[in-house]
């Protein structure tokens, strides 16, 4: 399985992850989730290594700007209507689903 890296481009671990599979000559897939939101089954391969919560990107912009601190809703649900409220970059592989710029977990994809 090619690496799949889920993320923004205007995301700097994006682009630190990025850049740290390209020095090494590692193929890797990327998706912008502003343009193409993962599908109903990559979220469910999220859950099954991060809650909802925890994929809740609550110091983003978007966030902050809808007042979401603000409002009751259903975590999972928002995260899947709204994409662009998940943490960046999300990398997924044969190995599992990482989440963020760690170069220590990323050497063992």
């Amino acid at each position: 399985m090619i690496i799949q890296i889920f993320g923004k481009k205007s995301c700097n671990d994006t682009k630190k992850v990025q850049r740290f599979f390209k020095e090494r000559g590692i193929n890797f897939q990327f998706i912008d989730i502003s343009e193409k939101a993962p599908s109903k089954r990559e979220f469910e391969t999220f859950f099954r290594f991060y809650t909802p919560e925890e994929l809740l990107d609550t110091e983003g912009k978007e966030y902050k700007k809808r007042d979401l601190q603000y409002m009751v809703y259903d975590v999972k649900d928002l995260l899947s209507e709204t994409p662009i409220l998940l943490k960046t970059p999300i990398i997924r592989s044969d190995k599992g689903v990482t989440l963020g710029y760690n170069p220590d977990i990323l050497k063992k994809l």
